[in-house]
C-alpha cells in the first residue's frame, strides 16, 4: 500500500471548481476556489491547482466530475451503435412500459440508440448459462463495419442471458479487436452481468455513449497535467462514493455520473457524525443545481438502480441524490402563465449572474441574494471579481421580474429567492417525508458555494430539527475527494434457491468476486489503512419480481468464508422485516444476485484540524454591520468574519457570516453557536 504524502481534491462544478489541499504527513490544508470554464475545464483545473505550488511536488489528485453527469443530461454523449441478439433490438423503447407522462397517452421518447444504429445478430444463451446458438462472427462483423461507416464512436454489445454464461459476448469482442479502431466498446457481461434485460442494456448502452466523452476529458487533463510534470496518481470519485483509477474511468465513464454531488455527501455524513448529528438530509447549492442526498444512522443511502432523465436508467451502485435546477446561476423569469419560476437554465460561470459583468442580462439566484444584501458586493467569493455590480443586478430585476409582476425590485428580489427556497424544500420533502422519514428528527447539512445563504428558509421551511454549516462549505466536496475511500462494486446474477443451495459452489463465487474485486482497489495505489470485503444478496419470495438487499454478515478468514444456509436466511428474514415489518412463512426464498464490494480504507482525515486557531477572537469577527432584507424590510445586520469566529461563540440573527469560499445567513429569530470542529450549528431562537 502507498505511503502518505500531499493530495488534492478537485471538484469541477459549473460555476467554480473547488480545490482542497491536504499535506497527509503533516497535517496541514488549503483551500482553493477558481471559476470554472464550460466545455474547456481543463483551464480551470489546472489553474487551481498551480494555486498550491509545483504539482511535480503533489502525490495524488482526486477528481470529482459531472461531465459525464452533464453529457447524459443535455444528450451530449458520442454516437454510438447496438449489437444485440435477434429479437432485442427495440429494448431501449421498450423499457418498461412506463411513459413520460403519468396520466397521459401522448409522450415522446429518443433512445441514445438510434434505430438505424441497432443491429441483431444469430445467437442464444438460454437462462442456465448454455449455449443454443454460437454467436455468428460474420454478422458481427458485418455490421461493426456498418456502424462505422454510419459514424459510430463507441459500440455496445448486448447478449441476452450474457450474465449466465458470457462466451458469445467475448467471442464477439475478440472478433472486433482487429476492425474497431479505439477502446470504445462496453460488453454488458462486463458492465453489469445481471439478470433484466432493459436494465443491462440501457446502461452499457449508455457506458458506451459515455466512452468517447469521459475519455476526451480525461486525457486533455492528463495531458495538461503532463505538461506541468506532475507524476503523481490521479483518480475518479464513482457515484458510490468511492474512487477508481482513470483506466477504470475510461472503462465504466457510467460510475461517475453524479461523481461531484457523491463526493460532497461523503464530506457533510462524515462531518455531520463527528459532531453529533448522525441523520442528516445534505443541500449542495452550487451554480447549477442543488442536489439533495440522505444520511441515517451516519451511512449514506446507496440505491442499486438511478434514473438519469426519463428511460436513462444506470443499473449501478449509487449515492442517492435527488437532483433540481436551482443554483446560484439559476436564471429568474416569468412564464408564459404570468408565474415566476427559477431555472432549471443558469448561467454557469460564464456569462455568470448579471453582476459579474459577463453579458449576461436576465436575473438569477445570486443576483437576488445580492440585491437583497445577503452578498457582500465588495467582498464576493472565489476571490477573482474585486467586486459585484448591484445596479446592474437591479435593473435585471426591475426589468425582467418586478414589471411584469408589478413588484418593487426589492420585493421581486425575495420572490426570486422564495421560489428557490420553496424549490429546495420541495426537493428535501421528497428525500424525508415522501419517504417515511421525520425531517423533525433530521438536521440539513448546506454546502456548495450558496448552501448556506438559504440555511434558515430551509429549517423554516421544512421543520428541521437544525442545521450544520461545514467550516468550508464552498469546498465540502473537494475535502469529500480526500477523505472518500477506494471503492469497486460487483455483481453477478446467481438464480439459486435457498432452500436448495449449494454452500460450496456460492462460496467459491464469494471468494472469486471478492479477489477480482480486491485487486481493481488494490491497483488504486493510493494510501490505505485496509481493504474491507462486504456481500449483499438481492433475494426474494418466489413469485415476488422485485428484491431486497440483504447484507451478509460474514467475513473472509484464511481463505475462506464461513457460511450457512442459517446465515442467509436469517440475513433475508431480518432485512425484509426491516423493510415491509412480516414474513411469508411456508413461502421459498430466491438469491437472485450477489453483490460484493471492496473498500480499500484510507487514513481518517482528523476534522479538528480545521478548527478555528488559538488567535480566534470574537471581537477579531466582527466587521460592523449593514441593512439586509428580510421579510419585506430591512434589518440592521451584524456581519462576521466566520473564519475568525472562536469556538463556542454564539451569534444572534439577522446575522451574515463571511469567508471567502462561502456566506452564511442567519435570520431574525435563529441562533447560531460553532462547535469543537469550527461547524456552524444553526437553531431556531428559544
Amino acid at each position: 500500500m502507498s505511503q502518505l504524502g500531499t493530495i488534492v481534491g478537485v471538484d469541477v462544478g459549473g460555476t467554480f471548481t473547488d480545490l482542497f489541499y491536504f499535506d497527509e504527513v503533516r497535517g496541514v490544508f488549503r483551500t482553493g476556489k477558481v471559476p470554472s470554464n464550460r466545455g474547456d475545464e481543463a483551464t480551470g483545473f489546472l489553474e487551481g491547482l498551480q494555486g498550491f505550488g509545483a504539482l511535480a511536488d503533489l502525490t495524488s489528485i482526486v477528481h470529482g466530475t459531472t461531465v459525464g453527469t452533464n453529457a447524459l443530461l443535455e444528450r451530449k454523449g458520442a454516437r454510438i451503435g447496438l449489437i444485440t441478439t435477434k429479437g432485442f433490438r427495440d429494448v431501449l423503447e421498450m423499457r418498461r412500459r412506463d411513459r413520460r407522462r403519468t396520466w397521459g397517452l401522448w409522450g415522446d421518447f429518443i433512445p441514445i440508440v438510434e434505430r438505424d444504429m441497432r443491429r441483431e445478430v444469430d445467437e442464444r444463451v438460454l437462462s442456465d448459462g448454455s449455449i443454443r446458438v454460437p454467436v455468428d462472427i460474420d454478422q458481427v462483423v458485418t455490421h461493426a463495419r456498418e456502424l462505422l461507416a454510419r459514424g459510430a464512436q463507441a459500440l455496445a454489445i448486448v447478449f441476452i442471458n450474457a450474465f449466465a454464461n458470457p462466451e458469445n459476448e467475448r467471442k464477439a469482442m475478440a472478433a472486433l479487436g482487429d476492425i474497431w479502431p479505439n477502446d470504445n466498446i462496453a460488453c454488458s457481461s462486463q458492465i453489469l452481468p445481471e439478470i433484466r434485460e432493459f436494465e443491462r442494456t440501457s446502461t452499457t448502452a449508455l457506458n458506451a455513449y459515455l466512452q468517447p466523452v469521459v475519455g476526451s476529458y480525461l486525457g486533455k487533463l492528463e495531458r495538461a497535467l503532463d505538461s506541468e510534470r506532475f507524476g503523481g496518481r490521479f483518480h475518479i470519485v464513482q457515484s458510490n462514493g468511492g474512487v477508481m483509477s482513470t483506466a477504470g474511468a475510461r472503462r465504466f465513464p457510467i460510475r461517475t455520473a453524479l461523481s461531484g454531488p457523491a463526493a460532497g455527501v461523503i464530506a457533510a455524513a462524515e462531518i455531520a457524525k463527528a459532531a453529533g448529528f448522525p441523520n442528516v438530509i445534505t443541500g449542495d447549492l452550487g451554480g447549477t443545481s442543488f442536489d439533495v442526498s440522505l444520511v441515517v444512522d451516519g451511512a449514506t443511502s446507496l440505491a442499486a438502480q438511478t434514473t438519469v432523465d426519463f428511460g436513462l436508467v444506470i443499473r449501478n451502485p449509487m449515492i442517492e441524490i435527488t437532483t433540481i435546477g436551482a443554483g446560484g446561476g439559476s436564471i429568474a423569469h416569468v412564464d408564459v402563465g404570468g408565474l415566476l419560476q427559477v431555472g432549471p437554465e443558469s448561467a454557469g460561470s460564464r456569462p455568470g449572474p448579471v453582476c459579474y459583468g459577463g453579458g449576461n442580462e436576465r436575473p438569477t439566484l445570486t443576483d437576488a441574494n445580492l440585491v437583497l444584501g445577503r452578498i457582500n458586493a465588495d467582498r464576493p467569493i472565489g476571490g477573482k471579481l474585486a467586486s459585484l455590480d448591484v445596479e446592474a443586478a437591479k435593473r435585471a430585476i426591475a426589468s425582467h421580474v418586478g414589471k411584469p409582476l408589478g413588484l418593487g425590485v426589492m420585493e421581486a428580489a425575495e420572490a426570486i429567492v422564495r421560489i428557490a427556497d420553496s424549490k429546495m424544500a420541495g426537493a428535501i420533502r421528497l428525500m424525508s417525508i415522501e419517504r417515511g422519514r421525520d425531517p423533525a428528527r433530521f438536521a440539513a447539512v448546506p454546502f456548495g458555494g450558496g448552501g448556506a445563504l438559504h440555511v434558515s428558509a430551509l429549517i423554516k421551511d421544512v421543520g428541521l430539527k437544525a442545521a450544520l454549516v461545514p467550516r468550508y462549505p464552498g469546498v465540502t466536496s473537494a475535502l469529500g475527494c480526500v477523505m472518500a475511500d477506494i471503492r469497486h462494486d460487483r455483481v453477478q446474477t446467481l438464480n439459486m434457491f435457498l432452500d436448495r443451495i449449494d454452500i460450496a459452489a456460492l462460496r467459491s463465487w464469494m471468494l472469486w468476486e471478492a479477489e477480482h474485486a480486491r485487486e481493481v482497489v488494490m491497483d488504486a495505489k493510493l494510501a490505505m489503512e485496509r481493504v474491507e470485503i462486504a456481500f449483499e444478496l438481492d433475494m426474494h419470495y418466489v413469485g415476488q419480481t422485485h428484491t431486497i438487499r440483504a447484507p451478509v454478515p460474514v467475513e473472509i478468514r484464511d481463505g475462506t468464508i464461513a457460511l450457512t444456509e442459517a446465515i442467509l436466511r436469517t440475513a433475508f428474514e431480518q432485512a425484509y422485516q426491516k423493510s415491509f415489518s412480516r414474513l411469508l412463512p411456508g413461502v421459498p426464498v430466491k438469491i437472485v444476485n450477489l453483490r460484493t464490494s471492496a473498500i480499500g480504507v484510507r487514513p481518517s482525515f482528523d476534522l479538528k484540524a480545521l478548527a478555528p486557531g488559538a488567535d480566534a477572537d470574537l471581537d477579531k469577527a466582527r466587521l460592523g454591520q449593514r441593512p439586509v432584507w428580510f421579510d419585506g424590510k430591512w434589518w440592521p445586520t451584524a456581519i462576521h468574519a466566520r473564519l475568525d469566529l472562536p469556538v463556542g461563540a454564539e451569534i444572534e440573527g439577522p446575522a451574515i457570516l463571511e469567508q471567502p469560499d462561502a456566506t452564511t445567513v442567519i435570520a431574525p429569530d435563529f441562533v447560531a453557536r460553532v462547535d469543537q470542529f469550527g461547524n456552524i450549528i444553526v437553531e431556531r431562537r428559544p
